[in-house]
Order: C-alpha cells, then sequence, then structure tokens
C-alpha cells in the first residue's frame, strides 16, 4: 500500500511534504546527473545563429533544447528526478501541475521507468501539450483557469491518494538534471561570456548558474516578462510572496507564485535579471523564425528579446541562448506570425 504523506510547513505559498528536499544542489550533484541524461536522453546541438551574431556583432549560439523528445528541456529534469525514485511511490505513480512543458517531462519519464503519471492542468491548456502528455500515458486534469489552480488541485490529490508530488522547482534532482545542458555548453563553448536563460520557475537558470556559471566563470542573466514578475521581484528583493500580476501570453513563464529552493539559488548566483515585454517575447518568435526558420515558445523567447534589447552591451562577446522549448501551438504561431 503507497505510504500517505501530510504537507509539512513550507518557505514559499507552494504545497511540500516530507519528501522532499529544499537544500539546492551543487556543481556536483549536476555532474553526477549527467550519467542519467547521457544515458536516457540524446545531448542537444550548440548552433551558431547567423541572424543574431550579424545583428549583434557577437558570436550568439542556440542551445537546441526542443531537439528532445519531449520538445523541451525539463524532460532533463523529469529523468533525473524518476531513476532515484523512493520504490514505494511505484505503484501509485506521480502527480504534477503544468502548463505543459513540466507535464510533458513528467510523463515521460514515468513512461521511461514504467510508472503511472497523472498531470493536473489549467482548463485552457495548450492542446498539443495536453496530447504529448497523453502519448506518453500520463492521465491528464483539467482544473481551474491558472497554472497556480491547477497546482493547488494536484497538491490536494497528492495528499487525498499518496501519489509522488513533483513539485516543478522545489526539487533538487530535477534542477540538477535540467542543469546538464549547461555541462554540454561548457565542453562544446568553454569560452562562452554570457547566458540569457528565461525564467519561469527557475529551474534552467539555476542550472546554468551551476554550469557555465561555476565551471566557466559565464554571466548568467535571467529573463522574465514583465506581465509575470514573481520570480523577478523574489530575487531582487527576497521575498516569497505570491505577486499580484500574471497576465503573459506565455505559459512557460504564467506563475504569480516564487519557489523557495531556485530562489535560493538565484539570489546567490545569478548575475543579473530582466525584465521584457510580451510584445517583444512576440516579436522574437516571429524574427528568429522569419531569419532562421527555428521555432521557439513564447517563454523561450524572452532571452532573444532581451538580447536583443542588449543590443551594444553584448558586442564582441560570447553569448548562449537556450532554445527552451518548441512546443507553440499552431494558431498561436499564425497569430505571431501574421502579427
Amino acid at each position: 500500500m503507497a505510504p500517505q504523506y501530510e504537507p509539512v510547513e513550507s518557505p514559499d505559498a507552494t504545497t511540500v511534504f516530507p519528501y522532499h528536499d529544499l537544500e539546492p544542489p551543487t556543481t556536483a550533484d549536476v555532474y553526477r546527473a549527467r550519467e542519467v541524461v547521457a544515458d536516457r536522453l540524446p545531448e542537444t546541438p550548440l548552433v551558431r545563429s547567423e541572424w543574431l551574431s550579424a545583428e549583434l556583432d557577437a558570436e550568439v549560439y542556440l542551445k537546441r533544447e526542443d531537439t528532445l523528445p519531449t520538445g523541451a528541456f525539463k524532460v532533463r529534469g523529469g529523468v533525473t528526478l524518476v531513476a532515484d525514485l523512493n520504490p514505494a511511490f511505484r505503484e501509485p505513480g506521480l502527480i504534477a501541475a503544468s502548463t505543459g512543458n513540466h507535464g510533458g517531462s513528467v510523463a515521460y519519464a514515468a513512461r521511461e521507468f514504467d510508472l503511472p503519471a497523472t498531470v493536473c492542468v489549467p482548463e485552457d491548456a495548450n492542446p498539443g501539450k495536453v496530447r504529448a502528455m497523453e502519448r506518453f500515458d500520463a492521465q491528464v486534469v483539467r482544473h481551474g483557469a491558472t497554472f497556480d489552480d491547477a497546482r493547488e488541485h494536484a497538491e490536494r490529490l497528492a495528499a487525498e491518494d499518496g501519489y509522488r508530488y513533483v513539485h516543478s522547482a522545489n526539487e533538487p534532482d530535477l534542477v540538477a538534471g535540467v542543469g546538464t545542458a549547461g555541462l554540454e555548453v561548457v565542453d562544446a563553448l568553454p569560452d562562452v561570456d554570457v547566458v540569457f536563460c528565461p525564467v519561469g520557475g527557475g529551474s534552467s537558470a539555476a542550472g546554468y548558474c551551476l554550469t557555465v556559471g561555476a565551471v566557466a566563470d559565464a554571466e548568467v542573466v535571467g529573463v522574465q516578462s514583465a506581465a509575470a514578475p514573481a520570480m523577478y521581484r523574489a530575487w531582487a528583493e527576497g521575498t516569497l510572496e505570491p505577486h499580484d500580476r500574471m497576465e503573459t501570453v506565455a505559459e512557460g513563464l504564467a506563475t504569480s507564485v516564487p519557489f523557495a529552493l531556485t530562489t535560493r539559488l538565484l539570489r546567490e548566483r545569478l548575475d543579473d535579471f530582466r525584465l521584457v515585454d510580451d510584445e517583444a517575447m512576440l516579436s522574437a518568435v516571429r524574427r528568429l523564425y522569419e531569419a532562421e526558420q527555428v521555432l521557439m515558445e513564447v517563454a523561450c523567447a524572452a532571452s532573444v528579446a532581451a538580447l536583443l534589447e542588449a543590443g551594444d552591451e553584448v558586442a564582441g562577446r560570447t553569448v548562449v541562448l537556450p532554445v527552451s522549448g518548441r512546443n507553440l501551438e499552431a494558431e498561436k504561431l499564425r497569430s505571431i506570425l501574421d502579427g
């Protein structure tokens, strides 16, 4: 019979259980995670962007995480976490809340390790991402209008039914896993100067801080939508209080609640944090697609928007941008290209 866990006191406005470790991972943990990731997933390409390099008089490279089986970076964390899962959770399986890519990661990892998975999503979740979760054999539960509504529902089900709740950020194994992308960058491009990284829950930026920041001494710049600045405020002010603004069109950045583990890592290690308008992100999606036929989600385009706004600041430097996901709804893509 599955163990039952009651929530414990949480430093942020999300629910955590006794099995959640809020101690941030180290660079050594990322190296250990690499063994798991390398066994389960292909290494992703690091490709020079001819358009952005010419536009900014810099050496700009795209880390193509969109080439992973789920089309997004988060699957690195999913397989790392599930590889070390407590056997007591094999029968009830996993539960997560997601606007799409975290759910896809959990669903994929569960299938790889022959576990059941349930993913709670908002009512209007990206249909393509939902179909992908279902193709990976996850049960998808629609609940509420926002990610935080779906998250709270997943947390209740975890407490009631004994699922292993896979938090979207308060998971050291998850952060260590997504950090393996940074080790691949260091191997391929040891002289990288700066990484511009989108921030939703902060796991990707935290992973780059532990790798290109710690190993290559590169700057890591986080970027978030000005219409959903919860993690930015947490980083700038040291607060874990929810933000009252969450209006972004980028579902991957659409949370009003900052997360304790990733906030701690970013406050300790992130070099800079910037906000960009949604319109700038939409323009970045369109411009990169037109210039180089690279498809990225709106959330992912936050880093491109920030880089373009940086202008002369990056001239002569070597810059890396993670293409963190390709799962853009067809109707939204047509709207962006027509805009």
